[in-house]
C-alpha cells in the first residue's frame, strides 16, 4: 500500500515507518521541518499555519495520523495545555479537511488517541463500550476523535487507536522512569493503587499494522495490553527486571508540588481499560503480562 504517516519521527511513529517498510509498503512522511531534496517520501505540512502539501495526499491507500506534542512534558500551564490542544486538534482538523479535498481519498485512516479518553474511573474496567470520562484529557481525547471522525463524512473508514502508556526503550515514559530506577531510587507513586494500562513497544506496532490490515476495522480500538496493571505492580516489575529495590515512594503532595495539575492527571490517576476489540478482532499479544514484558524489553 501507499501509506502516509504523520508524527513519524516520535517514539512510536519511527517504529511503526520501519515495520511499514519490512512489509514493502511504500511510506510519506509528513514532517514540520526541513524538507530533504534527496528524499521524496518526506512531505511538507504546518498544522499551525494551516499549510500541508497537497500532492501529499494524491493516490494513498491509508493515513496513520499519530502526530502530537507530548502531554509528559512541562509543567502544564494553560499555555502549554493550548499547545498540546492545537497540536491534535488543529493537526487533525487540517488533515481531514484536506483529504476530504483530494481527488482520490484514501480507504481508511488511523488516528491516534489515548485511554485517556475514559477518565480516572478507579478500578471500573473500560472497553471500547464506555463512556467518556471527565478531566482535560477525557475531554481532549474526545474532541481529538470528533476531528479524526469527520472523514468518515468523505467515506473514509475511520479507526481510533486509544493507546495505553507504550513501553519501549530508547523513550516513553519507560525511559524517564530507567535513571532512577536503576540506580535504585524508583518507587510506587502516590498510594501506587491507581492503574495503568499499558502496551509493549512491539506489540503496540504490531497492534496498528494489525487493524491496518483489517478490511473492516472501524471505530476505536484500546491499544493495550490484556493484563493491566497497578503502579505499584509496575514499580515492583521494574525494580525486579533491573536487579534493584524499588523502595522509595513518592508521595502525592510532593509530585502536586512538582507538577501541579498534571500531577494529579497523568501520575496519580490512570485506567483499567481492557482491548476487547482488539481481541474479538483475533490479535496475539507477544507480552500479554508486565513481568514477561519488561525482561524482553530490558
Amino acid at each position: 500500500m501507499r501509506i502516509l504517516v504523520t508524527g513519524a519521527t516520535g517514539f512510536l511513529g519511527r517504529h511503526v515507518v520501519a515495520a511499514l517498510g519490512r512489509k514493502r509498503h511504500e511510506v510519506l512522511r509528513l514532517t514540520r521541518g526541513p524538507l530533504d531534496p534527496s528524499d521524496p517520501r518526506l512531505l511538507s505540512w504546518d498544522p499551525q499555519q494551516g499549510r500541508l502539501d497537497p500532492g501529499a495526499l494524491e493516490g494513498l491507500d491509508a493515513v496513520i495520523h499519530l502526530a502530537g506534542e507530548g502531554i509528559a512534558g512541562p509543567k502544564w500551564s494553560e499555555a502549554v495545555k493550548l499547545r498540546i490542544e492545537h497540536s491534535r486538534i488543529r493537526a487533525t482538523r487540517l488533515l481531514v479537511d484536506s483529504l476530504a479535498a483530494a481527488r482520490a481519498r484514501p480507504r481508511v485512516l488511523l488516528a491516534a488517541s489515548a485511554v485517556g479518553y475514559y477518565g480516572d474511573r478507579g478500578d471500573e474496567e473500560l472497553d471500547e463500550s464506555s463512556a467518556a470520562g471527565a478531566g482535560f484529557l477525557a475531554s481532549l481525547c474526545g474532541r481529538w476523535e470528533a476531528e479524526a471522525a469527520r472523514a468518515g463524512d468523505s467515506g473514509i473508514r475511520v479507526l481510533h487507536l486509544r493507546f495505553g502508556v507504550v513501553l519501549g526503550p530508547g523513550g516513553g515514559v519507560l525511559g524517564r522512569m530507567l535513571p532512577a530506577f536503576r540506580l535504585g531510587l524508583g518507587g510506587r507513586l502516590g498510594s501506587g493503587r491507581q492503574w495503568m494500562s499499558w502496551i509493549s513497544l512491539p506489540d503496540a506496532v504490531r497492534a496498528a499494522l494489525f487493524l491496518l490490515e483489517s478490511a473492516e476495522a472501524a471505530g476505536p480500538y484500546n491499544l493495550c495490553a490484556p493484563n493491566p496493571v497497578t503502579n505499584r505492580v509496575l514499580t515492583q516489575s521494574l525494580g525486579r527486571a533491573l536487579s534493584r529495590p524499588a523502595l522509595l515512594p513518592v508521595p502525592a503532595a510532593l509530585l502536586r508540588a512538582a507538577f501541579g495539575e498534571m500531577a494529579d492527571a497523568l501520575l496519580l490517576s490512570g485506567q483499567r481499560a481492557a482491548p476487547r476489540r482488539l481481541r474479538e478482532a483475533g490479535f496475539d499479544w507477544e507480552h500479554p503480562y508486565i513481568g514477561e514484558a519488561l525482561n524482553h524489553l530490558l
